[in-house]
Protein backbone atom coordinates (compact mmCIF):
# COMPACT_ATOMS: atom_id res chain seq x y z
CA UNK A 1 0.00 0.00 0.00
CA UNK A 2 2.83 2.35 0.87
CA UNK A 3 4.51 1.70 -2.48
CA UNK A 4 1.26 2.36 -4.36
CA UNK A 5 0.74 5.63 -2.51
CA UNK A 6 4.31 6.77 -3.18
CA UNK A 7 4.00 5.91 -6.88
CA UNK A 8 0.70 7.80 -7.02
CA UNK A 9 2.24 10.90 -5.41
CA UNK A 10 5.34 10.76 -7.62
CA UNK A 11 3.20 10.47 -10.75
CA UNK A 12 1.04 13.38 -9.61
CA UNK A 13 4.14 15.51 -9.08
CA UNK A 14 5.50 14.51 -12.51
CA UNK A 15 2.20 15.33 -14.25
CA UNK A 16 1.98 18.68 -12.46
CA UNK A 17 5.57 19.62 -13.37
CA UNK A 18 5.10 18.67 -17.01
CA UNK A 19 1.82 20.60 -17.13
CA UNK A 20 3.63 23.70 -15.82
CA UNK A 21 6.46 23.33 -18.35
CA UNK A 22 4.62 22.24 -21.49
CA UNK A 23 2.10 24.51 -23.16
CA UNK A 24 -1.01 22.65 -24.23
CA UNK A 25 -1.74 20.95 -20.91
CA UNK A 26 -4.09 22.52 -18.41
CA UNK A 27 -5.07 21.26 -14.97
CA UNK A 28 -7.93 23.23 -13.45
CA UNK A 29 -7.59 22.08 -9.82
CA UNK A 30 -6.06 19.51 -7.47
CA UNK A 31 -9.05 17.18 -7.75
CA UNK A 32 -8.65 17.05 -11.53
CA UNK A 33 -4.95 16.26 -11.09
CA UNK A 34 -5.60 13.41 -8.69
CA UNK A 35 -8.45 12.01 -10.79
CA UNK A 36 -6.25 12.20 -13.88
CA UNK A 37 -3.44 10.31 -12.14
CA UNK A 38 -5.91 7.68 -10.89
CA UNK A 39 -7.47 7.21 -14.34
CA UNK A 40 -4.01 7.20 -15.94
CA UNK A 41 -2.91 4.45 -13.58
CA UNK A 42 -6.00 2.36 -14.31
CA UNK A 43 -5.67 2.81 -18.06
CA UNK A 44 -1.98 1.95 -17.90
CA UNK A 45 -2.73 -1.21 -15.96
CA UNK A 46 -5.52 -2.42 -18.25
CA UNK A 47 -5.50 -0.81 -21.67
CA UNK A 48 -1.77 -0.19 -22.18
CA UNK A 49 -0.89 -3.87 -21.89
CA UNK A 50 -3.53 -4.80 -24.46
CA UNK A 51 -2.39 -2.06 -26.85
CA UNK A 52 1.26 -3.08 -26.55
CA UNK A 53 0.34 -6.70 -27.30
CA UNK A 54 -1.81 -5.77 -30.31
CA UNK A 55 0.82 -3.46 -31.80
CA UNK A 56 3.84 -5.64 -31.00
CA UNK A 57 4.95 -6.12 -34.63
CA UNK A 58 4.84 -2.37 -35.25
CA UNK A 59 6.64 -1.71 -31.98
CA UNK A 60 9.39 -4.14 -33.00
CA UNK A 61 9.73 -2.52 -36.45
CA UNK A 62 10.08 0.93 -34.84
CA UNK A 63 12.62 -0.39 -32.29
CA UNK A 64 10.21 0.30 -29.43
CA UNK A 65 9.51 3.93 -30.24
CA UNK A 66 5.84 3.18 -30.91
CA UNK A 67 5.42 2.68 -27.16
CA UNK A 68 5.77 6.46 -26.83
CA UNK A 69 2.74 6.82 -29.10
CA UNK A 70 0.81 4.29 -27.02
CA UNK A 71 1.69 6.20 -23.84
CA UNK A 72 0.57 9.42 -25.52
CA UNK A 73 -2.72 7.82 -26.56
CA UNK A 74 -3.34 6.67 -22.99
CA UNK A 75 -2.57 10.16 -21.68
CA UNK A 76 -4.81 11.76 -24.31
CA UNK A 77 -7.62 9.33 -23.47
CA UNK A 78 -7.20 10.31 -19.82
CA UNK A 79 -7.69 13.95 -20.78
CA UNK A 80 -10.91 13.02 -22.58
CA UNK A 81 -12.24 11.16 -19.54
CA UNK A 82 -11.29 13.61 -16.76
CA UNK A 83 -12.95 17.00 -16.68
CA UNK A 84 -10.45 19.70 -15.73
CA UNK A 85 -7.47 17.88 -17.24
CA UNK A 86 -7.04 19.14 -20.79
CA UNK A 87 -4.50 18.18 -23.42
CA UNK A 88 -4.83 20.07 -26.71
CA UNK A 89 -3.51 17.46 -29.16
CA UNK A 90 -2.11 13.98 -29.51
CA UNK A 91 1.35 15.39 -30.27
CA UNK A 92 1.32 17.31 -26.99
CA UNK A 93 0.21 14.10 -25.24
CA UNK A 94 3.08 12.11 -26.75
CA UNK A 95 5.63 14.75 -25.75
CA UNK A 96 4.07 14.99 -22.29
CA UNK A 97 4.17 11.22 -21.82
CA UNK A 98 7.88 11.19 -22.61
CA UNK A 99 8.52 14.05 -20.17
CA UNK A 100 6.34 12.45 -17.47
CA UNK A 101 8.33 9.23 -17.81
CA UNK A 102 11.62 11.11 -17.46
CA UNK A 103 10.45 13.17 -14.48
CA UNK A 104 8.93 10.11 -12.76
CA UNK A 105 12.14 8.15 -13.23
CA UNK A 106 14.16 11.05 -11.82
CA UNK A 107 11.85 11.43 -8.80
CA UNK A 108 11.93 7.68 -8.16
CA UNK A 109 15.72 7.69 -8.40
CA UNK A 110 16.02 10.61 -5.96
CA UNK A 111 13.56 9.05 -3.50
CA UNK A 112 14.87 5.50 -3.56
CA UNK A 113 15.54 3.89 -0.23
Amino acid sequence: MKRFLLRFIFTAIAVLLVAKLLPGIEISNALALFLAVLVLGLLNAILRAIMIFLTLPFTIITFGFFIFVINGLILYLTSLLVKGFEIRSLLVAVIASILISIVSALINWLARE
